[in-house]
């Protein structure tokens, strides 16, 4: 197996180290408010706060289980991927649901709870919970980010991967709680361009290792068994490996992963970004430039999964020996179990004295000389782990010095998402319920020290949590189809239905919340269709019985709430209440905002598709999915862009004083 070189080693820590210093440098800066810890006292120009979305939507963990999808899939992977990883609630947050939320003037989600429903005892009931619920959900997205990093770093370090992992743990977060969110846009700033500049290169490489697109399709198909791995267009049955049978029938899960991306779109925007951006032109701006920047993401991924099938076709050239060197360990090693398998043939590479003398000889004689490295992209089930596929690229192909930027890219992705995740999480806990509940009257330096402390507590619990999963397509499958899921009906019909209450969101949260703990529990083979169905049908369910069964808001509070926010949907009685040029252009702005969102669905999927055709010399692809690019962003220009540029700040339309001036 290739090591990291001196030469590599330094390039990482150096970064490592120029990270930690900008953490320390902003600390004194972000301490000055919460206002300016959280959100960096709303003053952040609109094009840094895309930086900061691009981050945290570009994980290393999700880079990982993408790339392990396109290794055996090809370009078809990002249908799979319309679960999650292609952000399609992106276009949401872009033309309407960002907006919507800054004007609020709130500082996260929770509180924005007592601006929607009032200061009432439910709403605050409403607003715990929401807190709870955010910082549970960000604890279990953070243990799907620690179980990526321990199945990278295995492969780089010679120490269990779970020592490594809670050992970049603890340095990013110091940083994290000194820097506060300045040190993030600043940190995200120079770490996008490193990310950027890394996909660039990877994708040149694998294009540059491709003879022809018959080639390609040849070596692929021998390697993975997918005779269409370089065809773009979904299919009704693909063949897919042991423990990813559920994706084969690739069309119905494309369209369903894109009906509950457009549901959970609708709820979406309750973002630090949005709430601390400067105008509504911004919110529009930053999420552009986001959807522009992640689309870098693509040609990396699929450069790793090109040059994976050539490695694998080259040092795996018989299943059968996976399997039997798989058996090989189970045999010697019968309790060992999913989750900790990476870390014992992590240590049986890097410590083989520790072993039986005759199963280092057995693997040897099955693997060969360079046992090692061929070992550790050996998975549970006795195949080609897609999940390894990465990090066994970049430690076997790319060449040394090339080999450190990169990792530092990875490491780079994984900072930054986990950063910006728990900064949302800490904001929680200290505004919405230490803050808010416990202490109204704490100074300054005890909420920053509360919020240093739950930071530290939440990347514990992540920790934890993480490295007990049994895989993160499987761990990120429940957090998107079950957890999430449960939440979609509150968030959503909050903004579209007048009638949604605070006692129907916390039915919707309770019901789908429970729902989703008690299915992990209970049932946690059941399908990820099935999953969605049962969480969002209860979370649904939930609401809307929960609401109807009480009092409505309070006219005074849906009043200011529907003049400032000027939502549209099921607002009737609210929206007879307008008059005159008010509501002409409330009903203009509207109805442009429908429109364009189709558009800009079909303006990033093709963003994304079309790179991925180049990396592999899909020529004739590319041209064909070029024109739909077009008419994308075409319609995005004629009803999101000219719009937006015509348009300065609007003012609110005439409402009565905020009914909650204490929120």
């Amino acid at each position: 197996m290739h090591s990291l070189t001196p030469l590599d080693y330094g390039i990482i820590l150096s970064y490592l180290g120029l990270s930690l210093v900008l953490g320390l440098l902003m600390s004194r800066r972000a301490s000055a408010s919460l206002d300016h810890y959280f959100l960096g006292g709303r003053s952040i120009p609109w094009y840094l706060l895309g930086v900061v979305g691009m981050a945290n939507w570009f994980d290393l963990t999700g880079t990982m289980i993408i790339t392990s999808f396109l290794y055996m899939l090809g370009p078809r992977g990002l249908f799979i991927e319309f679960r999650g990883g292609a952000v399609l609630v992106l276009a949401f947050m872009l033309v309407y649901t960002g907006k919507w939320h800054r004007r609020s003037g709130c500082m996260t989600g929770a509180e924005w709870g007592i601006y929607r429903f009032g200061d009432n005892p439910v709403a605050q009931a409403m607003r715990l919970l929401t807190a709870f619920i955010n910082i549970f959900t960000s604890v279990m997205i953070l243990a799907y980010l620690v179980r990526g990093a321990s199945l990278f770093l295995g492969m780089f370090f010679p120490y269990p991967p779970m020592y490594t992992t809670l050992g970049l743990l603890l340095l990013t977060t110091l940083y994290t709680v000194s820097a506060g969110f300045y040190g993030i846009v600043l940190t995200d700033l120079i770490q996008g361009l490193i990310i950027m500049g890394s996909c660039l290169v990877v994708g040149f490489m694998a294009w540059k290792h491709v003879p022809d697109l018959a080639s390609l399709a040849a070596t692929a198909e021998r390697v993975t068994g997918n005779p269409d791995w370089t065809s773009s267009l979904p299919a009704w049955h693909t063949p897919m490996p042991e423990g990813y049978e559920a994706y084969s029938a690739l069309v119905l899960v494309a369209a369903f992963y894109l009906l509950r991306n457009v549901v959970g779109g609708l709820g979406t925007g309750a973002e630090s970004r949005y709430f601390g951006a400067r105008s509504d032109r911004d919110c529009g701006l930053q999420s552009f430039q986001q959807g522009l920047m992640i689309a870098f993401r693509w040609p990396l991924m699929i450069g790793f999964a090109v040059l994976g099938v050539y490695f694998v076709a080259a040092h795996y050239p018989d299943p059968a020996v996976v399997r039997q060197a798989a058996d090989l360990i189970h045999a010697q090693f019968p309790q060992t179990t999913a989750p900790y398998w990476h870390d014992l043939t992590s240590d049986i590479i890097n410590a083989p004295a520790k072993y039986p003398p005759e199963l280092v000889a057995g693997l040897r004689q099955l693997l060969g000389p360079e046992w090692g490295g061929k070992l550790a992209l050996i998975g549970y089930h006795g195949t080609v782990n897609p999940e390894q596929v990465l990090p066994a690229v970049l430690l076997n192909v790319i060449p040394a010095g090339l080999k450190g930027l990169i990792v530092v890219a990875m490491f780079a992705a994984m900072m930054s998402c986990k950063n910006g995740l728990v900064n949302g999480a800490s904001a929680y806990f200290v505004k919405d319920f230490y803050q808010h509940f416990v202490r109204p009257r704490a100074t300054n330096r005890e909420l920053i020290a509360a919020s240093y402390a739950s930071t530290i507590t939440i990347v514990i619990l992540g920790f934890v949590i993480g490295v007990a999963s049994t895989s993160i397509n499987d761990l990120w499958g429940w957090i998107v189809m079950s957890l999430t899921a449960g939440q979609l009906a509150p968030l959503a019909l909050r903004l579209y239905w007048w009638r949604c209450n605070a006692w129907g969101c916390v039915g919707g949260t309770v019901a789908g919340g429970v729902g989703a703990v008690v299915q992990r529990l209970v049932a946690p083979q059941m399908s990820e269709p099935r999953q969605f169905l049962l969480t969002a049908g209860l979370s649904f369910a939930g609401t809307i019985i929960a609401s109807l069964a009480t009092e409505p808001t309070p006219r005074p509070v849906l009043q200011h709430f529907y003049r400032t926010t000027r939502p549209f949907g099921f607002w009737g009685p609210l929206h007879r209440e307008v008059q005159g040029a008010a509501r002409v252009a409330m009903d203009r702005e509207n109805r442009n905002d429908l429109l364009a969102v189709p558009f800009a669905l079909v303006w990033q999927v093709t963003l994304f598709l079309l790179p991925m055709q180049l990396v592999i010399k899909a020529y004739a692809a590319f041209w064909c999915t070029l024109p739909i690019f077009a008419a994308g962003a075409a319609g995005m220009y004629w009803f999101w862009w000219r719009p937006l540029r015509d348009r300065g700040v609007p003012e609110p339309l005439p409402a009565e004083p905020d009914p909650n001036p204490t929120r």
